[in-house]
């Protein structure tokens, strides 16, 4: 009787050590909200890039919520740890609005045709989602500014490799 508890209690903690080694995957899209703070969508299996998200609105701090709104700023991240399989980056996009933060990542799609660019990925995932959160006033270049600096001086402290995409 006590070796067969013995036993299930072996195998119950040799498979929990095997389960956490491995980082969890998921298949649907994760919605963070922390009010007042920030609101990030990761497309399937982007869940791993909420760290250095998370870091860029620590960043920025409390001024967030001084921030009337800014244009979208647009990125690829070249994060080893993060990126899906087959793949070397993910598309970030960032925005402030009514003193929110608003980031949204997502997987590059194969470029088949001449019009298709990862801007325009990113800028369609991003549009979707920011269309809930329309600018209550017209964009201002300061705040795009802050967040653009903000995203830029976290990848260089964590080392990671990121692009800014412009049209």
């Amino acid at each position: 009787m006590g070796e067969s508890l013995l036993l299930i209690t072996i195998i119950t903690l040799v498979v929990l050590t095997f389960r956490r080694a491995r980082p969890v995957v998921l298949d649907n899209p994760v919605v963070i909200n922390r009010p007042g703070k920030y609101h990030i969508t990761l497309a399937p299996q982007l869940n791993g890039a909420q760290t250095f998200i998370e870091n860029i609105a620590k960043q920025i701090g409390d001024i967030a919520q001084n921030l009337p709104g800014s244009e979208t700023h647009y990125f690829s991240v070249h994060d080893e740890k993060v990126s899906p399989s087959g793949e070397k980056f993910y598309l970030l996009a960032a925005a402030s609005r009514g003193g929110l933060l608003y980031f949204q990542a997502t997987k590059p799609k194969p470029l088949l045709q001449d019009s298709d660019s990862h801007l325009k990925t990113v800028s369609e995932f991003s549009a979707a989602i920011l269309a809930q959160h329309p600018l209550a006033v017209e964009a201002d270049a300061g705040s795009g500014r802050l967040l653009h600096d903000a995203v830029l001086a976290v990848a260089q402290t964590t080392h990671i490799r990121v692009e800014e995409l412009t049209a």
